[in-house]
Protein backbone atom coordinates (compact mmCIF):
# COMPACT_ATOMS: atom_id res chain seq x y z
CA UNK A 1 0.00 0.00 0.00
CA UNK A 2 0.77 3.32 -0.96
CA UNK A 3 0.66 6.71 0.76
CA UNK A 4 0.35 9.99 -1.09
CA UNK A 5 0.11 13.01 1.22
CA UNK A 6 -2.50 15.61 -0.45
CA UNK A 7 -2.48 18.18 1.91
CA UNK A 8 -0.85 21.65 2.90
CA UNK A 9 0.94 22.87 6.11
CA UNK A 10 -1.10 24.23 8.87
CA UNK A 11 1.15 27.18 9.48
CA UNK A 12 1.50 30.99 9.69
CA UNK A 13 1.61 31.92 6.65
CA UNK A 14 0.43 35.36 5.07
CA UNK A 15 0.35 34.42 2.04
CA UNK A 16 -1.99 31.90 2.30
CA UNK A 17 -4.10 33.04 5.94
CA UNK A 18 -5.62 36.14 5.21
CA UNK A 19 -7.47 36.01 8.81
CA UNK A 20 -5.98 36.26 11.90
CA UNK A 21 -4.44 32.79 12.20
CA UNK A 22 -1.35 32.09 15.27
CA UNK A 23 0.63 29.02 16.21
CA UNK A 24 3.07 29.94 19.76
CA UNK A 25 5.25 27.55 20.41
CA UNK A 26 6.65 26.56 24.20
CA UNK A 27 9.86 25.96 25.23
CA UNK A 28 10.12 22.15 27.29
CA UNK A 29 12.10 24.26 30.39
CA UNK A 30 8.99 26.98 30.60
CA UNK A 31 6.80 24.14 30.05
CA UNK A 32 8.16 22.60 33.00
CA UNK A 33 8.00 25.95 35.21
CA UNK A 34 4.03 26.10 34.06
CA UNK A 35 3.27 22.27 34.73
CA UNK A 36 5.30 22.67 38.04
CA UNK A 37 3.31 25.76 39.72
CA UNK A 38 -0.14 23.65 38.43
CA UNK A 39 0.91 20.43 40.11
CA UNK A 40 2.60 22.07 43.15
CA UNK A 41 6.10 20.91 42.29
CA UNK A 42 9.23 22.35 41.97
CA UNK A 43 10.25 22.38 37.93
CA UNK A 44 13.57 20.36 38.89
CA UNK A 45 11.35 17.16 39.76
CA UNK A 46 10.99 16.75 36.55
CA UNK A 47 13.71 14.95 34.37
CA UNK A 48 16.43 17.33 33.67
CA UNK A 49 13.85 19.91 34.41
CA UNK A 50 11.91 19.71 31.22
CA UNK A 51 8.34 18.70 30.85
CA UNK A 52 5.86 17.76 28.16
CA UNK A 53 5.31 20.89 25.91
CA UNK A 54 3.11 22.29 23.38
CA UNK A 55 1.85 25.07 21.13
CA UNK A 56 -0.59 27.20 21.24
CA UNK A 57 -3.24 27.75 18.50
CA UNK A 58 -5.54 30.55 17.34
CA UNK A 59 -7.17 30.53 14.34
CA UNK A 60 -9.97 29.34 12.30
CA UNK A 61 -11.06 25.72 11.06
CA UNK A 62 -10.96 27.38 7.91
CA UNK A 63 -6.83 27.24 8.12
CA UNK A 64 -4.75 24.65 6.57
CA UNK A 65 -6.12 22.22 4.25
CA UNK A 66 -10.07 21.83 5.78
CA UNK A 67 -13.24 20.59 4.59
CA UNK A 68 -16.43 23.06 4.43
CA UNK A 69 -19.67 21.74 5.61
CA UNK A 70 -23.08 22.33 4.10
CA UNK A 71 -24.00 25.07 7.29
CA UNK A 72 -20.90 27.14 6.35
CA UNK A 73 -22.45 27.83 2.50
CA UNK A 74 -26.09 28.98 4.37
CA UNK A 75 -28.23 27.64 7.46
CA UNK A 76 -30.37 25.82 4.60
CA UNK A 77 -29.96 23.32 2.15
CA UNK A 78 -32.52 21.54 -0.13
CA UNK A 79 -35.35 22.93 2.34
CA UNK A 80 -33.60 21.20 5.72
CA UNK A 81 -31.40 22.77 8.29
CA UNK A 82 -27.65 22.41 6.84
CA UNK A 83 -25.24 20.22 8.62
CA UNK A 84 -22.13 20.99 10.99
CA UNK A 85 -18.87 19.46 9.84
CA UNK A 86 -19.63 17.25 12.77
CA UNK A 87 -23.12 15.77 11.19
CA UNK A 88 -21.87 14.73 7.95
CA UNK A 89 -21.90 11.63 7.16
CA UNK A 90 -18.46 9.88 7.08
CA UNK A 91 -18.87 7.74 4.68
CA UNK A 92 -18.89 10.91 1.97
CA UNK A 93 -14.85 11.09 3.38
CA UNK A 94 -13.42 7.71 2.22
CA UNK A 95 -13.90 6.69 -1.61
CA UNK A 96 -12.48 6.66 -5.00
CA UNK A 97 -10.73 9.52 -6.48
CA UNK A 98 -10.90 11.07 -9.72
CA UNK A 99 -8.28 14.12 -10.56
CA UNK A 100 -9.56 16.40 -13.15
CA UNK A 101 -6.67 18.25 -14.74
CA UNK A 102 -7.47 21.93 -14.92
CA UNK A 103 -3.92 23.19 -15.03
CA UNK A 104 -4.89 25.32 -17.82
CA UNK A 105 -7.11 27.52 -16.40
CA UNK A 106 -5.96 30.91 -16.23
CA UNK A 107 -4.93 33.22 -13.14
CA UNK A 108 -8.76 34.08 -11.76
CA UNK A 109 -10.02 31.95 -14.56
CA UNK A 110 -13.76 30.13 -14.11
CA UNK A 111 -13.54 26.61 -14.26
CA UNK A 112 -16.81 26.00 -16.56
CA UNK A 113 -18.70 22.96 -17.27
CA UNK A 114 -17.61 22.37 -20.33
CA UNK A 115 -13.46 22.24 -18.84
CA UNK A 116 -15.14 19.11 -16.65
CA UNK A 117 -16.10 17.91 -19.74
CA UNK A 118 -12.78 18.10 -21.51
CA UNK A 119 -11.17 16.70 -18.26
CA UNK A 120 -13.20 13.64 -17.68
CA UNK A 121 -13.40 12.85 -21.64
CA UNK A 122 -9.69 13.13 -21.84
CA UNK A 123 -9.30 10.71 -18.64
CA UNK A 124 -11.96 8.00 -20.22
CA UNK A 125 -13.48 8.46 -17.38
CA UNK A 126 -17.52 8.56 -16.40
CA UNK A 127 -18.22 10.39 -13.18
CA UNK A 128 -20.41 7.61 -10.68
CA UNK A 129 -21.92 8.37 -7.30
CA UNK A 130 -19.64 9.15 -4.14
CA UNK A 131 -16.20 9.88 -5.80
CA UNK A 132 -14.30 12.40 -4.25
CA UNK A 133 -13.19 14.63 -7.48
CA UNK A 134 -9.80 16.54 -6.93
CA UNK A 135 -9.32 20.19 -9.23
CA UNK A 136 -5.62 19.97 -10.03
CA UNK A 137 -4.79 23.42 -10.91
CA UNK A 138 -1.16 23.22 -9.41
CA UNK A 139 -1.79 26.32 -7.49
CA UNK A 140 -0.47 25.46 -4.04
CA UNK A 141 2.67 26.02 -5.69
CA UNK A 142 2.13 29.50 -5.29
CA UNK A 143 1.03 29.72 -1.44
CA UNK A 144 4.19 31.16 -0.62
CA UNK A 145 3.59 33.98 -2.95
CA UNK A 146 0.96 37.05 -2.88
CA UNK A 147 -0.54 35.43 -6.21
CA UNK A 148 -2.13 32.37 -4.21
CA UNK A 149 -4.47 34.84 -2.48
CA UNK A 150 -4.90 37.22 -5.32
CA UNK A 151 -5.41 35.07 -8.21
CA UNK A 152 -6.77 31.94 -7.90
CA UNK A 153 -9.17 30.39 -10.42
CA UNK A 154 -12.61 29.21 -8.95
CA UNK A 155 -15.53 26.77 -9.76
CA UNK A 156 -18.67 28.34 -11.58
CA UNK A 157 -21.89 27.40 -10.55
CA UNK A 158 -22.48 25.36 -13.53
CA UNK A 159 -19.24 23.20 -13.34
CA UNK A 160 -20.15 22.26 -9.21
CA UNK A 161 -24.02 21.87 -10.43
CA UNK A 162 -22.53 19.48 -13.20
CA UNK A 163 -20.27 17.14 -10.61
CA UNK A 164 -22.86 17.11 -7.61
CA UNK A 165 -25.25 16.27 -10.27
CA UNK A 166 -23.43 12.51 -10.70
CA UNK A 167 -24.03 11.52 -6.94
CA UNK A 168 -20.56 13.15 -5.74
CA UNK A 169 -20.93 14.54 -2.59
CA UNK A 170 -16.61 15.50 -2.07
CA UNK A 171 -14.96 17.80 -3.76
CA UNK A 172 -11.51 19.01 -3.84
CA UNK A 173 -9.38 22.14 -5.11
CA UNK A 174 -5.46 23.01 -4.55
CA UNK A 175 -6.30 26.81 -4.50
CA UNK A 176 -7.01 28.61 -1.76
CA UNK A 177 -10.79 28.60 -1.59
CA UNK A 178 -13.57 27.08 -3.52
CA UNK A 179 -14.20 30.21 -5.40
CA UNK A 180 -12.05 32.82 -7.45
CA UNK A 181 -9.77 35.10 -5.54
CA UNK A 182 -12.10 37.53 -2.98
CA UNK A 183 -10.72 40.79 -4.40
CA UNK A 184 -11.21 39.60 -8.37
CA UNK A 185 -14.73 38.83 -7.02
CA UNK A 186 -15.72 42.20 -5.56
CA UNK A 187 -14.22 44.14 -8.95
CA UNK A 188 -16.02 42.10 -11.23
CA UNK A 189 -19.28 42.21 -9.02
CA UNK A 190 -18.97 46.17 -8.93
CA UNK A 191 -18.36 46.08 -12.56
CA UNK A 192 -21.44 44.10 -13.27
CA UNK A 193 -19.56 41.37 -14.40
CA UNK A 194 -20.89 39.02 -12.14
CA UNK A 195 -24.04 38.52 -11.06
CA UNK A 196 -23.58 36.42 -8.25
CA UNK A 197 -20.42 36.34 -5.70
CA UNK A 198 -19.12 32.83 -4.65
CA UNK A 199 -21.07 30.88 -7.01
CA UNK A 200 -19.61 27.22 -6.22
CA UNK A 201 -19.98 27.45 -2.46
CA UNK A 202 -23.87 28.83 -3.14
CA UNK A 203 -24.53 25.64 -5.05
CA UNK A 204 -24.34 24.36 -1.06
CA UNK A 205 -27.63 26.29 -0.50
CA UNK A 206 -29.89 23.89 -3.50
CA UNK A 207 -27.60 21.00 -3.03
CA UNK A 208 -25.94 19.12 0.34
CA UNK A 209 -22.63 18.36 -0.41
CA UNK A 210 -19.01 19.90 1.12
CA UNK A 211 -15.74 20.70 -0.57
CA UNK A 212 -12.09 20.67 0.79
CA UNK A 213 -9.89 23.70 0.10
CA UNK A 214 -6.28 24.17 0.19
CA UNK A 215 -5.18 20.82 -0.94
CA UNK A 216 -1.46 19.98 -2.27
CA UNK A 217 0.76 18.17 -3.97
CA UNK A 218 -1.97 16.31 -6.93
CA UNK A 219 0.85 16.02 -9.23
CA UNK A 220 2.20 13.38 -7.24
CA UNK A 221 -0.83 10.88 -8.00
CA UNK A 222 0.67 8.40 -10.36
CA UNK A 223 -2.91 8.58 -12.89
CA UNK A 224 -5.87 10.38 -12.68
CA UNK A 225 -8.11 7.20 -11.17
CA UNK A 226 -7.79 4.39 -8.82
CA UNK A 227 -6.93 4.95 -5.29
CA UNK A 228 -9.32 5.93 -2.84
CA UNK A 229 -9.51 9.41 -0.86
CA UNK A 230 -9.59 9.49 2.97
CA UNK A 231 -10.33 13.07 4.00
CA UNK A 232 -12.03 12.72 7.62
CA UNK A 233 -12.78 16.68 9.31
CA UNK A 234 -11.56 17.01 12.69
CA UNK A 235 -14.84 16.44 14.79
CA UNK A 236 -15.66 20.13 15.59
CA UNK A 237 -18.84 20.58 17.40
CA UNK A 238 -21.50 22.61 15.21
CA UNK A 239 -18.46 23.91 13.33
CA UNK A 240 -18.36 25.23 9.83
CA UNK A 241 -15.35 23.65 9.01
CA UNK A 242 -12.97 21.10 10.17
CA UNK A 243 -9.09 20.46 9.17
CA UNK A 244 -8.10 17.35 7.50
CA UNK A 245 -4.96 15.45 6.25
CA UNK A 246 -6.17 14.62 2.78
CA UNK A 247 -4.57 11.16 1.70
CA UNK A 248 -4.66 9.41 -1.53
CA UNK A 249 -4.47 5.37 -0.72
CA UNK A 250 -2.77 3.41 -3.67
CA UNK A 251 -2.31 -0.58 -3.98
Amino acid sequence: MRLIDLSVYLEENAFAEPFPMTITPHKHADSAIGMAKKLGLEPSDFNDSMSLTHEDFSGQFHCGTHVDAPFHFGPLVEGKPAKTIDEVPLEWFFCDGVRLDMRHIPHNGLITMQDVKDALEKINYKLKPMDIVLIWTNFDKLIYTEAYLREQPGMSREATEYILEQGVKVIGVDMYGFDRSFGFQAQAFKKGEVKELFPGHMVGRDKEYVHIEKMGNLEALPAATGYKVACFPVKARQATAGQTRVVAILD
